[in-house]
């Protein structure tokens, strides 16, 4: 019987020859080594996927071929992975430490849902820039959600027996709708601690299309908690806005 990994990490990528090379970098630095490391490719014409061959990552496998999107391909990552439990680690982002997929390891072996923790943020020279935003709670549950994403989507790692397909009808936050239909079906989720687990790389296609993820974010907001509910919350996220764009610009 073939062995099945505990973790299937999985790197979406298209033309990402300028920003993988630390996520391979990361991967292959890992002291635990219970991965597969899969890497969906939207038929990529630069030289990405000669960098992820060259790399030479034991328990690699590469899927080459167009599809429909970032989630489009997650899709079929999800139908190809056989891990017990998966990592979404897009081109550009990383482990944030040689010791993280060690640290997510050892709270598998509990047997959580879902494996979670913080994020902090690089930039495209690879400088911590500080953490994310959004700071994950130490008790995590779907309606925590309510108050936006609280966990990065590349933080959060879940069983894969209980995941869902992505819903193809959100272009920019069908992670966000994920996330939410994960913890709904999760019995029990578990915090790796304060220490960042994941390198966000401060330039992605959220990050790109902010406004129109936002929409997304709020129609996903309404369908779960209430569109009044949902109205009121916003107002109280107006002062976190307004700081954010201050500091973006200052």
């Amino acid at each position: 019987m073939e062995h099945q990994p505990t973790f299937s990490i999985v790197t979406v990528a298209w033309n990402a020859a300028r920003v993988i090379g630390p996520t391979l970098e990361s991967v292959q630095q890992q002291s635990c080594r219970d991965f597969e490391y899969l890497v969906v490719d939207g038929a990529s014409t630069d030289a990405t996927l000669q960098l992820v061959t060259d790399a030479g990552i034991a328990g690699t496998r590469i899927v080459s071929e167009p599809d429909h999107g970032i989630y489009d391909a997650m899709n079929k990552a999800i139908g190809l992975a056989r891990g017990r439990y998966l990592i979404w680690l897009n081109a550009g982002d990383a482990l944030a430490t040689p010791r993280s997929l060690e640290r997510m390891a050892a709270l598998a072996a509990t047997g959580p849902d879902v494996i979670y923790g913080q994020t902090q943020i690089v930039d495209a020279s690879r400088r911590v820039v500080g953490m994310r935003h959004l700071t994950a709670p130490d008790r995590l549950g779907w309606r925590d959600f309510a108050r936006g994403m609280l966990v990065c989507h590349q933080a959060f790692v879940a069983r894969r027996e209980i995941v869902p397909r992505y819903d193809l009808r959100y272009r920019y936050s069908a992670d966000y709708d994920w996330c939410i239909k994960v913890l709904k079906r999760s019995q029990r989720n578990a915090y790796l601690g304060p220490e960042p687990v994941v390198s966000f790389l401060e330039e992605g296609t959220t990050t790109a299309h902010h406004k129109a993820s936002l929409k997304e974010r709020y129609h996903i907001m309404c369908h779960y908690y209430g569109t009044v509910p949902t109205i009121v919350r916003h107002l109280s996220f107006l002062p976190r806005y307004l700081k954010q764009k201050l500091l973006h610009h200052s």
